[in-house]
């Protein structure tokens, strides 16, 4: 792992640093640095940062990696402070061989679909919009992360392993939010195809893909307020205001070099990563009431909803239509400077000004998919993601030893390897 990094960070000159001068966190507190010392930071964290579990703060030390790994660990941090360093994962695993996440969550969300089509039970034209996405042949990946996590934390909390009525409520919430910002964001960028298929505004027009969006989230408020949990109901709306300030983010873009890729990573976590590390901390709230291990729950789906949104940015440039179920280069088509993007910008400036005129002049797109190519952009994205899954790893690894936090573990690996 560190050597492929340290070519990685050799590329960079003093410059880059200077990019990430001002640091970002997900809550939006920032921290600021001196590297007084190559491989040793001294930080000042802004405010907020005092209440966070002393378990879960970053644990530095002189001594505590050689040099290789101290400058590998330097440059990573440069990209995101609130990754801990954790090149190798001492965590307790069972001696049971790790199931697939998806065979281990299989008996909960087989009817989960079904149930979700259940909630959304309305006029027959409104009907056949609101279920067009929920017809089974999605990944489900968040509401596998939710079943997984809550039952690895009623393991964890010396209760059966079975799953809540709530902690299932909060799984079909999770994928009735995530598939209603789908509806509008298609309705936002134009797009016409949507897991291999036509989008809801291409078929049926914008305003009614904009009002089966809305209907679909305010079904899941329902649902969400029949839960009875308080905690619950603030957590996701949350979620909501992330989605909303997200998408302005996505709608702007950064002159200031050294702010771009801060801007880059804030819009991935509230995006994307909220809704996952959000719904991971609501079905823990309804089964623990410890800090502690709600702040596990959320940054294991913080970490793994950042890295699965960097790996999606990647496939973007790899992976054909026919994988992704859209067309490749979209990001760069709707005028979005993407990870693999923002990292060939230090190898290429030239991007810069493509980047301010969001790859609008004839020929941007093309030339910005060349530099890509040419740099290692691409590299550095995955290296990230990687880093952000080491994170989640050592957050899960704090519950006790169970087959669904094993399985969670595996599910990193997964993240990173996919390739649609």
């Amino acid at each position: 792992m560190a050597c492929p990094l340290l070519r990685q960070c050799s590329k960079w000159n003093s410059n880059c640093s200077s990019l990430f001068e001002t640091l970002w966190y997900s809550n939006g507190r920032s921290v600021s640095f001196s590297t007084s010392s190559l491989g040793r930071t001294s930080w000042s964290s802004g405010p907020g940062n005092e209440g966070q579990p002393s378990a879960l703060r970053r644990r530095t030390g002189p001594n505590t990696f050689n040099f290789t790994r101290s400058l590998t660990r330097h440059k990573l941090r440069l990209l995101d402070p609130s990754l801990k360093s954790c090149f190798c994962i001492n965590s307790a695993h069972t001696d049971v061989k790790v199931q697939d996440p998806f065979t281990i969550a299989q008996k909960d969300l087989t009817n989960l679909y079904d149930d979700i089509r259940k909630e959304l039970c309305v006029t027959k034209e409104l009907k056949a919009l609101c279920h067009y996405y929920f017809d089974g042949k999605g990944k489900a990946i968040r509401p596998m992360i939710v079943v997984l996590m809550a039952r690895a934390l009623n393991s964890h909390s010396n209760r059966s392993g079975e799953l809540l009525p709530g902690q299932r409520a909060v799984a079909m919430i999770t994928e009735m939010i995530h598939t209603a910002s789908l509806v509008h964001d298609d309705v936002i960028d134009g797009s016409n195809k949507r897991r291999g298929k036509g989008t809801i505004n291409e078929l049926w027009g914008e305003k009614k893909a904009i009002l089966a969006g809305d209907f679909i989230l305010s079904v899941a408020s329902i649902t969400m307020a029949r839960i009875g949990n308080n905690t619950v109901v603030k957590v996701f709306s949350q979620v909501i205001e992330d989605l909303v300030r997200g998408e302005f983010m996505q709608l702007g873009s950064k002159e200031n070099e050294n702010e771009r890729f801060k801007h880059y990573l804030e819009k991935t976590f509230k995006k994307t990563a909220s809704l996952i590390a959000n719904s991971c901390k609501a079905v823990c709230v309804l089964v623990s009431s410890d800090p502690k291990v709600h702040e596990i729950a959320y940054q294991y789906g913080k970490n793994v909803g950042i890295a699965f949104q960097l790996v999606d940015d990647v496939l973007d440039f790899t992976s054909g239509a026919n994988h992704l179920g859209k067309p490749s280069a979209a990001d760069l088509k709707l005028g979005l400077a993407t990870g693999p993007v923002l990292f060939a910008c230090q190898q290429f400036p030239e991007l810069h000004s493509m980047i301010m005129r969001r790859f609008s002049s004839k020929g941007d797109v093309d030339q910005a998919w060349q530099y890509v190519f040419q740099s290692d952009g691409v590299e550095q994205t995955k290296n990230l993601a990687q880093h952000y899954c080491q994170e989640a790893i050592r957050q899960i690894s704090m519950l006790r030893p169970s087959a669904e936090r094993d399985a969670l573990i595996r599910l990193t690996e997964m993240v990173l390897t996919r390739d649609k």
